[in-house]
């Protein structure tokens, strides 16, 4: 998971780099956890780690509650999951989830940018292979314990690795086991800062600066769309991304 780790870090500054964005993306998941199963954090456990998801990204209280409240009014859209595949240009996987209402719409711009930067939309699962799907924690260490210890605690309760990532322990496990993981953490009253599913790729494409401009633009025009919530790459990062980790 090491890779993995430092994949993540080096994604981690851009992804959440406009603040606009991220806001829309943690609304809509907030509004549709509500739809699927109530507005009530104490009854909706998946609803309480979006709260603090939102928290950590300093999302306004005021925004929180109007997704709240979207979720329950009977305008509210209905909105699907839905993943695709492709490549862009140089060979990279490009994996981009989105959360939408129309899919025929979705689909339409997201194969709008892979054929504008030189790439191609593929089938469904096309892209499994490359990239590996966690649940992905970070809380806040308790003082005097030991996070060797804790992970084997953890093994128990599906965490497959523990790391840490400056003053917060990022613990990774299978999709499967967000459930368990999340009620260890809350059983034993551990502040969970962000609980999120991810993607790592299993292995990475080293590309020139002029290679990866052209990649940095296809993902910059996918994330602009409203209904694209995140999108993924098998890039290696830049070594100048690696220097200031």
């Amino acid at each position: 998971m090491g890779r993995a780790f430092e994949y993540r870090k080096a994604r981690k500054m851009k992804r959440w780099g406009n603040m606009a964005r991220t806001f829309t993306k943690l609304g809509k998941e907030i509004s549709i956890c509500v739809k699927a199963s109530g507005p009530d954090p104490e009854a909706n456990p998946r609803l309480r780690v979006l709260m603090q998801n939102a928290k950590a990204a300093n999302m306004p209280k005021d925004n929180v509650e109007r997704a709240i409240k979207k979720a329950v009014s009977k305008d509210f859209a209905d909105y699907k999951d839905m993943v695709y595949e492709g490549y862009g240009p140089f060979g990279i996987a490009v994996l981009v989830e989105t959360q939408t209402d129309n899919p025929t719409r979705t689909v339409a711009n997201v194969r709008s940018a892979f054929n504008r930067f030189g790439g191609s939309l593929g089938t469904s699962g096309s892209l499994s292979f490359i990239f590996d799907r966690k649940a992905v924690f970070k809380i806040v260490p308790k003082e005097g314990v030991d996070i060797e210890e804790l992970e084997l605690e953890m093994i128990d309760y599906g965490a497959e690795e523990l790391e840490m990532d400056e003053n917060e322990v990022v613990i990774y496990g299978q999709p499967e086991d967000f459930a368990r993981i999340q009620n260890y953490l809350e059983s034993n009253e551990f502040e969970i800062v962000s609980a999120e599913f991810e993607r790592f790729p299993n292995d990475t494409k080293e590309l020139s600066e002029e290679q990866r401009a052209t990649i940095d633009k296809l993902i910059e025009k996918l994330e602009d769309d409203e209904d694209v919530s995140n999108v993924y790459h098998n890039m290696a990062p830049s070594e100048e991304t690696e220097e200031e980790e």
